[in-house]
Order: structure tokens, then sequence, then C-alpha cells
């Protein structure tokens, strides 16, 4: 009766350390590929990789967004306002 709980033991335990082992190798390979990513992005535009500057894309791509949703709703004004603002911060950044 001993053996059969040694071997319930174990095969569960062996059963975890896969199922361990195949969350680490999956979420070390998504956190390559992010970073990647991310510098292939950065250096195309040719910023830095920091993340105060891909804060400052975000915000400058979200503002372009913007004016393109003012530009379907036909609000002139706003949508020069939005692409001006979205222009001086992606300005800051792209060199």
């Amino acid at each position: 009766m001993e053996e059969f709980f040694t071997w319930i033991g174990r095969t569960l335990g062996e059963i975890i350390r896969f199922v361990v082992d195949l969350l680490t190798g999956f979420f070390a390979n998504i956190g390559d590929s992010a970073r990647g990513f991310l510098q292939g992005l950065a250096g195309s535009l040719g910023i830095s990789t920091s993340i105060v500057s891909l804060l400052i894309l975000v915000v400058g791509l979200w503002m372009l967004w913007k004016a393109f949703r003012a530009l379907t709703r036909r609000a002139i004004v706003a949508t020069l306002v939005w692409l001006l603002l979205g222009f001086v911060v992606l300005s800051w950044l792209i060199y």
C-alpha cells in the first residue's frame, strides 16, 4: 500500500514539474518576443527603447488617432489641433 502512495506522489510531482517547465519556457519566449518587437520598433523609428520614449510614442499615436476620429466627425478645427499636437509630440522622439 505504501508503494502505491509513493507512486502517486512521484507521478503527481512529475506532472507538476512538467507543467512548471512548460509555463516557464512559454513565458520566457513571450518576453523575448516582446523585447525583440520593441527593439525593432524603436530601431526603425530611431528612438531609444526606454519606457519614457515608448510612452511618448503611444501618446503621440493616440493624438493622431484622435485627429482621425475628429476628421470622421467633420470637426476640421479639432482635427487640425490634434494633428498639430500629435506631430509635435512625435517630432520630439524621431530624429
